[in-house]
């Protein structure tokens, strides 16, 4: 059978369009990325200039905020841009694996789970062990909680509805744990608890950065490979068998690197909710289903949303410093709302 050459452009036409547009959509979402962090470096309790910006980045011996641009604000922003990433893809594999637009890393108790190891930690040793520590145990608990949900989600297989049901009792018993370890806490332990909690960025480092970076390098291109067989298994278990994708191999993967991804944003930003919700959906939006295109464009949007929300918690209160966990849950749980009564009327 032959094609026209007319259609065979056509379809040319219709492919490198699609390609242009994506192309531009990222390049978009990158340079609104730069001009942010350019703003957030700017912005703070100590307001500085461009040229004093630019001035301590490239040339820190001869300026005077050198200290504040390198020590204080570059690793918060760097930081931020990495924890939002890594919740915003986490999430993103999840909505793929369970087939479901409300999974997230909070709904299936990955969160929580962090969470939970990270009170633990303040609560049992907190006076006797260094900080450091916190984010190994906030990811030891992550990597618990995901072990546990796969032990008791397991017969015969794993579906993606046995997976969201035992996520989300064991978010609630994790949750609960957590609470009773904050009120029998002593009041250092349980103020640093809350404010952790909350998801902060206050006082990020480098060593925070560099103990991160790793993990989101060998898991981001891990889940690009997998990309295509995820967007072959939101067809349905069946469809992807029948394409030769090994499913349970599949989702054991992509469920290993979003508990990474999610544990270790959560160890070193704290419980920044919502992330992992609404990432995936404004990147669906603007560049569709395909989770090859998508995954890029999620990690980017979701660093723009902790990235923003961390300025806002820095600047518009001053001289408070407010967790940016409280802006990115005030828009995240009206969102959640709206995609719960929109999924509820699809599905009439």
């Amino acid at each position: 059978m032959t094609h026209s050459p007319a259609l065979t452009t056509a379809v040319d036409r219709i492919v490198g369009n699609r390609a242009l547009r994506y192309s531009g959509m990222v390049g978009l979402l990158g340079l609104v990325l730069l001009a942010s962090m350019g703003l957030s470096l700017r912005l703070g309790s100590f307001p500085t200039s461009l040229h004093e910006v630019g001035q301590a980045l490239f040339a820190p011996q001869d300026s005077e905020i050198a200290f504040i641009i390198w020590e204080l604000r570059l690793p918060r922003i760097l930081l931020a841009v990495l924890a939002g990433a890594a919740l915003a893809v986490a999430g993103a594999i999840l909505q793929g694996i369970v087939r479901n637009p409300l999974a997230s890393p909070d709904v299936i108790g990955i969160t929580s789970g962090a969470a939970m190891g990270a009170v633990i930690f303040l609560a049992l040793f907190g006076t006797t062990l260094s900080v450091h520590w916190l984010p190994a145990a906030a990811l030891l608990g992550a990597l618990l909680s995901a072990l546990l949900m796969f032990s008791l989600a397991w017969k015969h297989g794993i579906t993606p509805m046995r997976m969201v049901l035992v996520g989300i009792g064991l978010s609630a018993a994790a949750g609960s744990v957590t609470t009773l370890l904050i009120v029998i806490s002593d009041d250092t332990a349980a103020m640093t608890a809350y404010v952790w909690l909350t998801g902060s960025l206050y006082a990020a480092q480098w060593q925070d950065v560099l103990g991160m970076l790793p993990w989101l390098l060998v898991t981001v291109p891990l889940c690009l490979s997998q990309a295509r067989h995820l967007s072959v298994m939101a067809l349905g278990d069946h469809v992807a068998r029948g394409l030769g994708v090994n499913v349970p191999c599949c989702r054991l993967l992509l469920m290993g690197c979003s508990v990474i991804l999610a544990g270790t944003a959560v160890a070193f930003a704290g419980g920044l909710g919502f992330v992992g919700l609404i990432a995936p959906h404004i990147a669906a939006r603007l560049v569709g289903q395909d989770f090859l295109r998508r995954l890029p464009v999620t990690a980017l949007v979701g660093a723009l949303i902790v990235l923003h929300a961390d300025l806002l918690g820095r600047v518009a209160f001053l001289p408070k410093d407010l967790p940016a966990g409280i802006f990115v849950s005030g828009v995240g749980a009206p969102f959640f709302v709206y995609l719960l009564y929109r999924h509820r009327d699809h599905s009439r």
